[in-house]
């Protein structure tokens, strides 16, 4: 049994992966640094996270071996950083590494200065050099040997990288170009000339989910009535829900298709694809009213509270590609396995329809051959009558393949994620009703501020094993206010927009640029650079979220400060969107709500009415730039000091009152269900 090495005291359990490598690890501390500087050595610094099967890969192939051990042993200072717990750490090295090499990826691979300066970055290194790729040991003696013969020119190499890159990042665009509407159209476009009209999605492969886009569409069809807009959303969602990505049995999405068909995925299962596809097919009910993307949505949500749910409160990260060291396996099937669980008949249906083979259809991408194991699969949409027989099928099917050896579980406990996982469910609670989703979401939210705020009023980002740690960045209070926001509309209570009034504040102290606008991604200061991020890619950034937060509460508090800040965040990113704006489709989701028209409806009764009937109406319509307000006739003092604007507004005849207004004009009151419904349909027409 090998010896643990530092990280053996780390609470993440993508460092605790490594605790048992012969590397001697450290994690990001100043001690590692200092250790750096005084015996003359570089770093070398390796960023992954807990599910990635390329971190898999090299950790098996060199952090395992002890040849690659004792040359960095010997001759460097070795880090490791969970991406997940340091996001700001990993941008900043991931914008050197895509600025040096034109690409990036996990893991990602830095050999720097002891002052932090990087001289070479790569993702994926093999052992050994082969194809022309250089490989991780002869890279490293490339290196000692530079090192120790001409050490002036490295760092002097790598003193020019950080200062052009650093320059580069900080550099705020003001005033070289202005969004507006045909900004949105010129987003449109873009997704349009890259849109896969065959399958869906945008790009050839790989192919990601990348949702946000999805929600961008939903909104410009909205605005616009656009219906290609419409079209890419549904083709892209349907073609999702039947490729391998999918998982068939026990629901949820992996992280991404190899292939443009969305059939081959890398099989790890993370919390922030389920919460923001499941808000986007949730949504796509709203604008279509198809049963089958309800059906997807509460599917999801099956997977994260059987899979995801701490029963203390509060979601999990995400599950690993790999089990038993083999990625893919728990979730592939032979056909010889098959026989022995299914009758004939029920064999008969899921080759017919699933696509299962007898040589297999998984193809191994590294040795480009079938396996002879199968990934469930449709071509076509189950209807009805075999959507019944699937059912009990899969139910056959799951109770066998939860026999297996499960993926490892990366159970921290992140707030941002979590944020985003409450926004879809109280939703969800919303559109459907169903009491299930509201209940998890307020029991996450309420294990968030027992555990994860300190006495200050800070967020910490990660929770595990009992442990609260590290700073929140801004994403943490941007997405967490998001879900704040959602879980007040949803139940109206007013506890939630308070503490999303709090955050927001906070937000604003710790992260705002007073000097130049926008939103630094981290307060800390052991970083090399401090950043903005604005491209949303696999998740929004945070100064998106940060936006729509700004925009909504805005509105819900009548806070002109809020608005300025969020016309000012537009203003700072303009030179920037104008650019590319199909990169930013988040953040011009929120610009979307920000540019109106917008809708304010004020409900004023009894905090006894029965709202969540009251509502259903409304929340079934697909209305993306609204607000909900109650002001509850009974104790009406504590909305009115949140909201002063809305002590003008009475019930009328002591009946539930209806106030719809737009524009900054309020229609006339109703007093029914219907009058209120008539009156949105006017006003959003």
């Amino acid at each position: 049994m090998r010896k643990p090495n530092r990280l053996i005291n780390e609470n993440s359990p993508y460092l605790l992966q490594h605790a048992y490598n012969p590397i001697d690890w450290y994690p990001w501390c100043e001690e590692a640094f200092e250790k750096a500087k005084n015996e003359n050595k570089p770093i070398f610094l390796s960023i992954g996270y807990s599910t990635c099967h390329w971190c898999h890969v090299m950790e098996k192939e060199s952090f395992e071996d002890e040849e690659v051990a004792q040359i960095l042993n010997e001759n460097f200072i070795s880090i490791k950083v969970d991406r997940e717990e340091r996001p700001d750490i990993d941008l900043a090295y991931m914008t050197i590494c895509q600025a040096m090499t034109g690409h990036g990826g996990w893991p990602l691979t830095i050999i720097m200065t002891p002052d932090k300066k990087p001289f070479f970055a790569g993702t994926y290194i093999p052992k050994h050099s082969r194809y022309g790729r250089i490989g991780l040991i002869e890279l490293l003696q490339r290196v000692v040997e530079i090192w120790k013969e001409n050490r002036d020119k490295i760092e002097s190499l790598a003193e020019q990288i950080t200062g052009e890159i650093k320059e580069a990042v900080e550099r705020v665009e003001i005033g070289n170009g202005i969004i507006d509407e045909t900004t949105l159209t010129l987003a449109f476009k873009e997704l349009e000339e890259n849109f896969d009209p065959e399958y869906g999605g945008f790009g050839d492969a790989p192919k990601f989910p990348t949702p946000h886009n999805l929600m961008f569409l939903l909104r410009y069809w909205k605005r616009t009535g656009n219906k290609k807009a419409l079209e890419m959303v549904e083709k892209t969602l349907i073609g999702m829900s039947l490729g391998g990505i999918y998982d068939h049995i026990g629901f949820g999405f992996h992280r991404y298709s190899t292939d443009r068909k969305w059939l081959v995925p890398h099989f790890e299962k993370m919390l922030y694809d389920q919460a923001l596809i499941s808000l986007t097919c949730a949504e796509t009910y709203q604008a279509t009213q198809k049963e089958k993307y309800a059906t997807l949505c509460s599917e999801v949500f099956s997977y994260v509270i059987n899979n995801l749910t701490n029963p203390e409160g509060g979601f999990f990260s995400a599950e690993d590609a790999d089990s038993e060291g083999e990625e893919g396996k728990f979730y592939l099937w032979e056909l010889d396995e098959l026989e022995k669980i299914l009758n004939q008949d029920e064999l008969k249906f899921l080759i017919e329809n699933f696509n299962i083979k007898k040589d297999g259809n998984y193809i191994d991408e590294l040795k480009h051959s079938r396996t002879g194991k199968n990934i469930f699969h449709l071509t076509s949409e189950l209807d009805d009558e075999k959507r019944k027989i699937w059912e009990k099928i899969r139910a056959k099917l799951l109770q066998h393949r939860d026999k297996r050896i499960h993926p490892l579980k990366d159970d921290k406990i992140l707030t941002d994620w979590n944020g985003l996982m409450i926004s879809s469910l109280a939703r969800g609670y919303s559109i459907f009703g169903k009491d299930d989703y509201i209940r998890i979401a307020e029991k996450s939210i309420n294990f968030i501020f027992k555990n994860m705020v300190t006495s200050d009023g800070k967020l910490l980002h990660r929770f595990r094993s009992g442990e609260a740690r590290i700073n929140g960045h801004l994403d943490d209070y941007a997405f967490l206010t998001w879900g704040l926001i959602e879980l007040y509309e949803a139940t109206f209570k007013t506890e939630y927009l308070k503490n999303a009034i709090e955050l927001t504040y906070k937000m604003i102290e710790l992260f705002w640029d007073e000097n130049n606008g926008g939103f630094f991604l981290s307060e800390n200061d052991d970083v090399i650079f401090k950043q903005k991020e604005i491209y949303d890619g696999a998740l929004p950034s945070g100064n998106s979220v940060a936006l729509l937060a700004l925009v909504k509460l805005s509105k819900i508090t009548g806070r002109n400060d809020l608005n300025e800040i969020a016309y000012k965040l537009v203003e700072t990113f303009s030179g920037t969107i104008i650019k590319h704006p199909s990169a930013y489709t988040f953040f011009l989701s929120a610009f979307d709500f920000l540019l109106g028209p917008s809708f304010e409806i004020i409900i004023v009764g009894k905090s006894t009415d029965n709202l969540s009937k009251i509502l259903q109406p409304i929340n079934s319509k697909f209305i993306p730039n609204k607000i909900l307000l109650f002001k509850p006739t009974d104790r009406e003092d504590e909305i009115n000091s949140i909201a002063p604007f809305l002590s003008h507004y009475k019930a009328i005849d002591g009946k539930t009152t209806f106030y719809i207004c737009t524009n900054y004009e309020c229609k006339q009151p109703a007093t029914s269900v219907e009058e209120m419904m008539q009156l949105i349909d006017e006003v959003i027409s």
